[in-house]
């Protein structure tokens, strides 16, 4: 997507080789490679809390976004094991005391599956096969290097790489020596390249002054000044869980032209302020092997013979060819698969604008359907960012809304839609809301007199059912005692994560705790809090009541009380005239269907009853003869 901001000044080339700039470049995929301090290991506690960091991490990337490219480095190690793909590292010149435990490579539940076998052993084999130098360690640009070249040396194209280096140093090398300079001057080199460094400190009181503070403002090419470090615990938990913080492209829902007037429009494109959690596809698949079921659709049509009325002459065609056929009287009217398609389609899909209303005609809230987000986009239309800018400045001095008609795509509904200006700047500060508010228009879809219910409120807004005014009080000390701040990032869907969660344990037969239930209210926590209140509450409303509960069957039988239930007759039995009477006599019957009491009239009581007869109707004939 082509970003817009009101502050960007938009200049059109008269060049021939204006459209240029506005091809699409192709997009490569994103490589992440983790860097683990082997002198983590003189801290167990720290070593294996970063090696479960990058559990959650692959566990995490292979959910959301399995395109990207995952490796990890072990750095300050005694000793060199070769990775599982020894060739890999044919072309790469290897630093001392560095090992590779995987190159660059697209996540797959083999690689995942052969980490966590690592986990399993790591504690007590580290020391072993890794090893932790005795020496200052390995040089930090070489170090560099050897993510760089391994990223370049994989088969993928990558356009953004990220390091992110896992220690509890606060420098890697001594101040003042030879590889301080050295690691600040290639943090210099990587100031040009698409390449981003991120630092995991594994302890609460890390000091990014010594070392990490200039290195990070070098790499982005920032000022000292503008450095914000960042809260330890909060890196580890935003490592952990990739799925809050992904740097994807916003995919628009689709493209459209604006239609302004006679010979005027601009093209834009339209957004969910939301990402919608959609679970995987369903597919039908054989209980014998798992094997995906493959499903085609055909259309076969056959001729009707109006004689006999049999079906012959079968034939595929395709759904183009297909027809619609109507009977008007003893006229039949056929028409074609594009002639139906031109009646669906009122008018070419996009936005027309109709006129002008003040804001204040529109409501805060329109609960007809979820808004949009509307941007500019030059990649149709040269020029749409200068017009949607205008449109966007004077509706917002003259506090306007664009009402206009949109069709988003073809044979859709047209819906009636208000384009409210919105602002960045008039987001308050803190709240959830700024987060999506943007410079742009909002599309509203304005509700027509049809989608409107009408409720009738006579079944609650009674007398009886009004409360007194301390009740209503103390309700709302409860309720107040209950709030609490809401941020995006503290909740994750409980339907998406109960689904992740289910997939990582059929793939790698693990157990997986859910995320969300970590942000459930605490009960006890809860109690605390209103229990002072409690007494005026059942002072007020009384005791509750705890409804009966049913008796179950067990015991029941227990009591006697249930009588056992009698056998249904059989064939024989129904055939035996004195079984039947002796049952008739005792009021038996009643566990006989309508059949058998039809039966029983006919052949022991010479009574033809009608099929129709109720059940009950049958037993009171039989009990009373």
């Amino acid at each position: 997507m082509s970003s817009w901001h009101p502050e960007d000044e938009i200049s059109i080339s008269d060049s021939e080789d204006e459209d240029d700039g506005l091809k699409k470049a192709f997009h490569g995929r994103d490589a992440i490679v983790f860097v683990v301090d082997a002198f983590l290991y003189h801290e167990p506690d720290f070593l294996m809390a970063a090696f479960s960091l990058i559990r959650e991490a692959f566990l995490s990337g292979l959910l959301v976004n399995d395109k990207d490219l995952m490796a990890l480095i072990l750095t300050n190690t005694k000793n060199c094991p070769e990775p599982n793909e020894a060739n890999c590292l044919d072309a790469i010149v290897m630093p001392e005391n560095c090992a590779v435990f995987l190159p660059p490579r697209q996540l797959n539940t083999a690689i995942v599956k052969h980490y966590l076998e690592f986990l399993e052993t790591v504690s007590e084999d580290f020391e072993e096969v890794y090893g932790v130098c005795e020496n200052d360690g390995a040089n930090f640009s070489h170090v560099l290097r050897l993510c760089l070249d391994l990223v370049d040396q994989c088969t993928y194209s990558v356009d953004n790489t990220t390091i992110v280096y896992l220690t509890d140093k606060d420098t890697p090398h001594p101040v003042n020596s030879e590889a301080y300079g050295h690691a600040l001057q290639k943090a210099s080199d990587l100031s040009g390249k698409e390449v981003e460094f991120q630092i995991i400190p594994m302890w609460d009181e890390f000091n990014y002054d010594v070392f990490y503070k200039e290195f990070i403002c070098l790499v982005h090419n920032i000022e000292l000044d503008s450095f914000e470090p960042i809260d330890p615990q909060r890196s580890r938990e935003m490592l952990a869980d990739r799925k809050f913080k992904q740097n994807f492209v916003r995919r628009s829902l689709g493209h459209f032209k604006l239609t302004l007037g006679p010979d005027l429009a601009l093209s834009a494109q339209y957004f969910n302020f939301y990402q919608k959690a959609k679970g995987p596809r369903k597919v039908l698949i054989r209980r014998a092997d798992n094997a995906v079921i493959q499903r085609k659709r055909l259309t076969k049509v056959f001729k009707k013979d109006p004689e006999t009325e049999e079906l012959t002459d079968g034939r595929l065609i395709n759904i183009t060819d297909a027809w619609y056929e109507i009977n008007l009287g003893n006229t039949p009217i056929r028409l074609s698969y594009e002639q139906v398609n031109r009646v669906r389609n009122l008018h070419q899909p996009g936005m027309m604008l109709l006129g002008f209303q003040p804001r204040s005609c529109l409501d805060n809230f329109s609960y007809s359907k979820t808004c949009n987000f509307m941007y500019p986009d030059d990649s149709h239309i040269v020029g749409s960012k200068r017009l949607f800018r205008a449109l966007w400045e004077r509706c917002k001095a003259r506090d306007k809304i664009a009402i206009c008609l949109f069709m988003s795509k073809r044979k859709s509904m047209p819906r009636y839609v208000a384009l409210v200006p919105e602002s960045r700047e008039d987001a308050e500060s803190g709240s959830h809301y700024s987060l999506i508010t943007n410079d742009g228009f909002k599309i509203v879809y304005i509700p027509c007199a049809s989608y409107v219910r009408e409720l009738d409120p006579s079944e609650w807004n009674s007398i009886e059912n009004s409360a007194s005014g301390e009740q209503v009080d103390i309700c709302s000390k409860i309720v107040k005692k209950f709030r609490l701040g809401y941020d995006p990032t503290m909740f994750c869907d409980p339907e998406l994560d109960q689904l992740q969660t289910k997939l990582l344990g059929l793939a790698f037969n693990v157990t997986n705790e859910s995320t969300g239930s970590r942000y459930f209210p605490d009960a006890e926590m809860q109690d605390k809090r209103i229990e002072s209140i409690l007494p005026k509450f059942q002072e007020l409303f009384g005791e509750d009541e705890e409804p009966a509960k049913k008796r179950s069957a067990a015991a029941s039988k227990a009591d006697g009380s249930n009588a056992a239930k009698i056998p249904k007759l059989s064939a024989d039995n129904l055939n035996n005239k004195d079984y039947v009477l002796d049952m008739a006599n005792k009021k038996a019957l009643d566990s006989c269907t309508k059949d058998q009491l039809l039966q029983i009239l006919e052949q022991h009581y010479n009574r033809k009853v009608a099929k129709s007869t109720k059940k009950q109707d049958l037993l009171d004939i039989i009990y009373n003869n």
